[in-house]
């Protein structure tokens, strides 16, 4: 349990900096659904969908293969070899992004705003050389300096946007000739966003300078070689991991039977209801900080795989949550997402579909374990691409018929696909007893109870009843778990003295 305790204390560290980070960020673009209306948001909407496929090639997996190889060379040469690298890559790919701005704005249609792949590429830039001092920082523990560069980034990117957003049009108003327009521009409107990223992104990169002068320009070939043979396969599942995450957004416009200012709309309603799954995802992304150093170095202890089933159990028990706590106050959400353009509510029925596409894809990463530590990563590049397809096929036959609901459909069905592809060949290649039919109740039954909240809600479209029904159900769920999991969170760190017995210790 000593493992669980320090996954634990170091999710919480990576975590807490991650979820404000990530919060704030996701605050900023909810705010979109306030300030503009659905097809103007379209382009960014895209924009921020090609920027994970970029930044998959822009890094190349060498996060993951920095933690996978320190645990067995000389941190140093790894480190120098792989920065010298990714500088010279990044040189490169950022002159190609830039000498091609204009025909990729005028292939995702937006032929009137090249800047945006200009300042698309800044962001990518300073964001790949920020990569390794981040993993450099995780990997010797050290997550103070993460947390304060991470939440530093986002904080100055969320007060560029407010400031030429939210402040500079209402002093343009009263005092159009004030000292403050000096760098003001109203024709970029929405685009703040993307300078907003830059800045916070170059703000990052600033405050991992230290990290960045302890690198020597020393490169080794042999050592080059020998890490993107274990990296290339990851390059592939990072590209087909975002054709699930991504695609539809990107191919939207492109395949739906509409006029272009509908297409647009609709895209605008299904990214504003995809921001509301997301808190899934930023969940996911705070554990992967942690877990996956921490199950590389795990990979040694004589229990390791026990420990693995352990993390699994209360991953998905925590995703449970997170969706009821979703699925349940849906309502609310709508509410909210309505305040200034009702539109927006439209496509309210789609967040619990992707909601639990989200838990499936948590419950692959945890899987996908298998094929890092025994060095079979071709094996999880075969499952992610047979995962795109599937998302791509399906998102081009649904979307035509069903709209962005078919969509949704289509990322639940991928990841769904993907994480039971992946069990069945993890547990072939290296077995890990999951606890699966107790894992697999904890999934029906959150599925049951979100049920059970919609037929309450046919008895009374009040508000106040939803709610109060949501809250119950969900403290009813909390209350079953801790009851069956008893044992389990009595040896837990901080919580275990509220299960009748201190944590234990060895």
């Amino acid at each position: 349990m000593s493992g669980i305790k320090k996954l634990a204390g170091q999710t919480l560290w990576y975590g807490l900096p991650t979820i404000g980070s990530r919060f704030l960020g996701y605050i900023l673009n909810f705010s979109l659904s306030f300030i503009y209306q659905a097809a103007d948001t379209a382009d960014l909407t895209q924009i921020y969908a090609i920027v994970p496929f970029v930044n998959i090639l822009f890094t190349y997996g060498v996060e993951t293969s920095y933690f996978r190889f320190s645990q067995q060379m000389d941190k140093d040469r790894l480190y120098n070899t792989l920065n010298v690298s990714i500088l010279s890559s990044t040189i490169l790919f950022s002159a190609i992004l830039l000498l091609f701005s204009h025909s990729l704005a005028s292939a995702t249609l937006m032929p009137t705003h090249p800047e945006y792949f200009v300042w698309l590429t800044g962001i990518i830039f300073l964001d790949t050389l920020a990569t390794l001092p981040f993993a450099k920082l995780r990997q010797e523990g050290r997550p103070r300096k993460y947390a304060f560069v991470r939440v530093a980034g986002i904080v100055v990117n969320v007060l560029v946007v407010v400031f030429f957003i939210g402040v500079c049009p209402q002093i343009a108003n009263k005092n159009p000739d004030s000292l403050l327009l000096f760098c003001y521009d109203p024709s970029i409107g929405i685009g703040y966003y993307l300078i907003g990223n830059l800045v916070g992104s170059a703000t990052t990169f600033l405050l991992l300078w230290k990290e960045w002068r302890s690198c020597r320009f020393s490169f080794d070939g042999k050592l080059w070689k020998e890490v993107m043979k274990y990296a290339y396969p990851l390059v592939i599942v990072g590209l087909g991991g975002m054709v699930n995450e991504m695609i539809s957004r990107l191919v939207y416009q492109h395949v739906v039977t509409l006029p272009p200012a509908e297409a647009k709309r609709q895209l605008g309603i299904f990214a504003a209801n995809y921001r509301l799954a997301v808190l899934i995802t930023i969940f996911i992304q705070m554990f992967r900080m942690a877990a996956e150093p921490f199950f590389f170095n795990q990979a040694k202890e004589e229990n390791a795989k026990k420990t693995y089933a352990r993390v699994m159990k209360f991953f998905v028990i925590a995703c449970c949550c997170m969706f009821l706590g979703i699925g349940l106050f849906l309502d609310l959400f709508e509410k909210i997402l309505t305040l200034k353009f009702k539109e927006y509510g439209e496509g309210i029925h789609i967040v619990p579909i992707l909601a639990m596409g989200s838990v499936f894809l948590g419950i692959y990463y945890n899987l996908s374990i298998w094929y890092k530590l025994t060095n079979r990563n071709l094996y999880g590049a075969g499952i992610t691409i047979a995962g795109a397809i599937v998302t791509v096929l399906l998102n081009i036959w649904w979307i035509p018929y069903f709209g962005y609901t078919g969509s949704a459909w289509a990322t639940f069905s991928c990841y769904g696909f993907m994480m039971v592809t992946s069990y069945l060949f993890g547990q072939k290649m290296y077995p890990i007893p999951y606890a699966k039919k107790k894992l697999i109740s904890y999934l029906v039954l959150t599925t049951l109870i979100f049920f059970l909240h919609k037929g309450l809600g046919l008895l009374s479209g009040n508000i106040y009843f939803s709610i109060t029904t949501a809250s119950l159900l969900l403290l009813a769920f909390l209350y079953f778990v801790a009851n069956i999991e008893r044992k389990e969170f009595q040896q837990l760190p901080v919580v275990g003295k509220f299960f009748g017995a201190p944590p234990l210790s060895k």
